[in-house]
């Protein structure tokens, strides 16, 4: 290559450069700031008041402001989930919002289940936790969730809030504090109560817990605070461009399903959308016992074959 040429194109690399970075630093609200040597990246405000559940945030104290403005800062920057975020609220928080309702939970839990699993249905921890909420294979059935190689309720949005919610009501009774339960949901009622025994306080903002606990309810602050003030904060997105719960038709089945995908077709769909519509489908058989049925959404219009 000429050295007229890497130059032309080092420049050209620099402008794109500098314009992807003046966008970035304009996104946070604040005017950009400009030295002798360019622009330089702020830190996204804080609030100057935050609660979860109805209980107020101390951010006059150093050490929890501190921490808050550590995940917010992390998150924030993060443009990119942020947005993936608002899209997914817009399908998913509707039916999370109704079940913790219905259940007598305070709807700030729906930022809870963010900071799970980010929203998605898939996901799976290292440790085997899955989906939404993140039950574990053997804590799941105390909670009322079947779990088998066909049959995996922790995939299903409505009984897995429900689960989630009984944990949490649960704790709240044990702690006094929605805050505690919170907590609780990460390091377990025994590691949280081991620890407020010892410390003498069962205040989530007085305890030294385990790092990732510690972390754990600021992350949940943080995704409330750029959620529910996204687009003061530059995060814009159109109402078409969020995602939707797809329209569908639903049925009972009394009986054993040999094969899910010849039923799939049979129906007017495939086995790839009847999974995705019913991500608790996890095999390719459905056995149902005397005396039992299950729900399966399907597509509201079926599609020929």
């Amino acid at each position: 290559m000429k050295p007229i040429l890497r130059n032309t194109l080092n420049v050209a690399a620099g402008l794109l450069l500098g314009i992807g970075v003046i966008g970035q630093l304009a996104f946070n609200g604040r005017p950009s700031e400009r030295t002798p040597t360019g622009n330089v990246i702020t830190a996204p405000v804080l609030p100057k008041q935050l609660s979860f559940a109805g209980e107020a945030v101390p951010l006059d104290r150093w050490d929890v402001r501190e921490r808050l403005d550590r995940e917010v800062m992390i998150n924030y920057y993060n443009h990119g989930n942020i947005l993936f975020l608002i899209k997914s609220a817009n399908k998913y928080f509707p039916v999370i919002t109704e079940r913790l309702r219905a259940n007598g939970v305070p709807e700030d839990f729906k930022y809870l289940c963010i900071a799970e699993s980010n929203l998605l249905p898939g996901a799976i921890s290292s440790v085997g936790a899955a989906s939404f909420w993140q039950f574990m294979s053997g804590t799941a059935p105390g909670y009322g969730l079947e779990v088998n190689k066909e049959v995996d309720h922790r995939y299903d949005l409505i009984r897995a809030t429900d689960a989630a919610s009984a944990y949490l009501k649960s704790a709240y009774q044990k702690f006094g504090s929605w805050t505690a339960a919170a907590a609780s949901y990460n390091c377990g009622q025994g590691g949280y109560n081991g620890q407020a025994t010892y410390q003498g306080t069962k205040q989530y903002y007085d305890l030294l817990l385990p790092e990732e606990t510690n972390r754990y309810i600021f992350r949940i602050l943080a995704f409330k605070h750029l959620l529910e003030n996204s687009e003061a904060l530059g995060f814009k997105v159109e109402d078409e461009e969020k995602y939707t719960m797809p329209a569908t038709r639903t049925i009972t089945v009394t009986s054993s399903i040999p094969n899910l995908a010849a039923f799939a077709q049979a129906n007017g769909t495939t086995y790839k959308m009847l999974r995705q519509l019913n991500p608790w489908l996890r095999g390719r058989s459905l056995p149902v016992s005397a005396g039992k049925s299950y729900v399966i959404q399907l597509p509201e219009e079926e599609k020929g074959f």
